[in-house]
């Protein structure tokens, strides 16, 4: 059993559905907070539309994204450690979101989606690892050669 993730920074829609392919993914779990991108075909519902059209399944589970005021520190002060602290303390309130997720990895090939192609600067990660802990699904991230890494410090000019 391995829980996936995945992150669209870098990439086009036919280059990601191309990852999912070679990962053989069933099911992505989008588990931003608010599911809308400037990226086309990344939003909730092109994203759901193109991959229930791909025979893959999308789910949203908000409750496994991002607190805003979280996000919004981080765009604000770069502080990966302190962002790393805040997603903890909500990650830790969400058992339900993660044994629901847990339950849905054991049955179907899943991909954790977030913005983020660096896996290392995204809560995509300590998302994985709280499915890890629970189930003992092992972890593996999709990368992509063809993506544009954005460093976390450009990351927060772009969206000042």
């Amino acid at each position: 059993m391995t829980v996936f993730t995945i992150g669209y920074e870098g990439l086009d829609i036919g280059v990601f559905m191309s990852l999912l392919a070679e990962h053989d993914i069933e099911t992505v779990v989008d588990i931003r907070e608010l599911p809308l991108s400037r990226k086309p075909g990344f939003s909730k519902k092109p994203l759901a539309s193109v991959l229930n059209l791909s025979g893959l399944e999308y789910v949203h589970m908000i409750e496994l994204g991002c607190p805003r005021p979280v996000r919004d520190r981080y765009r604000e002060d770069g502080n990966w450690k302190r962002y790393t602290e805040g997603f903890m303390k909500h990650l830790k309130m969400q058992e339900a979101a993660i044994a629901t997720l847990s339950d849905l990895v054991a049955v179907s090939n899943c991909a954790l989606l977030c913005f983020e192609a660096d896996y290392n600067f995204c809560h995509r990660s300590m998302v994985a690892n709280a499915v890890h802990d629970s189930c003992g699904a092992r972890v593996r991230h999709i990368k992509s050669s063809r993506a544009k890494i954005m460093s976390p410090v450009a990351l927060r000019l772009a969206f000042a």
